[in-house]
């Protein structure tokens, strides 16, 4: 047996019994970008037992400077993210199982993935699918530990259903609600401090160590010095609609579930079918060189660009329209091209 784990079991908190408990865990991480390729990385080398990580975009050039799970052949060929992801975990510890999922994180396959993890984690880039992953979480007891970062500042916070206030309940107190997009830049160091925090009070879950999670919402700027811990235990609302005594679970409602979005800091629009089914990209792009333009494919997207957009059409029938934010525009390319 090799001493792999050697320097982590000689800590206190974990030793044997506890690396022992989180070789038998599983996590699912929503997004393998920034936040999502250090948690996943981190997590697969302190010897997780089962790692699923789903996303819904392919690697480009500017996410190099920081997703550190990637190289400049993954940009090259548009590789999809998740596949990215784990062929480098699969490389950096091969006894960790690894799921990759590409794919948009709807209420269905939320649902349906967080029934089978010990923990999610938050490395998403919108407030639509956090919404959901909080009233998944409530749903079905599963622990979820948020982060987000933008420029040198970043937050976190730790939610244990029945214990603490959900995401619902800080929403209307704390302001967090401006992190969604990454227009104004991003600097490495902002999210190896998010993910610090994250993955420290994930291996506090992983080992059943729940006494000592830090009960705070965490928010700093490097940039500025600037570092603060808030006391939230007393926002937890009766009355909340995910956590509360009558809870609805509203975000996992069919009518909460948008079918466009203008994805973060991008001119791009995802659009996606309205029933699920797999596309012949093999098929489409015999469709599309017929009609001239650009057409380049790989095992899980095709890529067509034509006068001054590109459409990248995923195998589960998702497309992004690059080259507009209007979703009006998006929907007459899809239209026009895609039938």
């Amino acid at each position: 047996m090799n001493d792999r784990y050697s320097r982590q079991e000689l800590f206190a908190p974990i030793g044997e019994s506890g690396q022992q408990k989180i070789s038998a865990k599983h996590a699912f991480i929503v997004g393998a970008g920034a936040l999502g390729t250090t948690n996943a990385e981190a997590l697969v080398r302190a010897g997780i037992g089962k790692l699923t990580i789903v996303d819904r975009d392919y690697v480009e050039w500017s996410n190099l400077q920081r997703q550190q799970l990637y190289a400049e052949d993954d940009a090259k060929n548009r590789t999809p993210k998740a596949i990215a992801a784990k062929k480098r975990l699969k490389a950096i510890n091969s006894t960790v199982t690894v799921e990759a999922i590409v794919a948009d994180a709807s209420v269905f396959e939320l649902e349906e993935w967080a029934k089978q993890a010990n923990l999610m984690i938050d490395a998403t880039d919108n407030f639509e699918t956090r919404m959901m992953m909080n009233d998944v979480s409530q749903k079905y007891s599963v622990p979820w530990i948020y982060g987000a970062c933008v420029g040198s500042y970043g937050i976190t916070y730790t939610i244990i259903p029945e214990k603490t206030p959900c995401f619902s309940c800080l929403l209307e107190t704390v302001p967090i609600g401006g992190l969604t997009c990454d227009t104004a830049g991003i600097i490495g160091p902002a999210v190896q401090m998010v993910t610090a925090h994250q993955i420290s009070e994930a291996l506090k879950i992983l080992v059943d160590d729940t006494a000592s999670l830090r009960n705070k919402l965490i928010s700093f700027d490097l940039w500025k010095n600037q570092y603060s811990a808030i006391k939230v235990d007393k926002m937890k609302k009766d009355d909340c609609l995910s956590c509360g005594n009558n809870r609805t679970y509203p975000h996992l409602s069919f009518e909460n579930q948008t079918k466009t979005a203008v994805l973060c800091g991008r001119d791009t629009v995802q659009i996606r079918p309205p029933a699920k089914g797999e596309q012949d990209l093999a098929k489409l792009e015999k469709v599309f060189l017929q009609q001239g333009g650009n057409v380049q494919r790989n095992p899980y997207l095709l890529s067509y660009s034509v006068d001054d957009h590109r459409l990248v059409i995923f195998k589960d029938g998702r497309v992004l329209v690059h080259g507009t934010k209007d979703i009006a525009e998006a929907k007459t390319l899809y239209h026009r091209y895609l039938g």
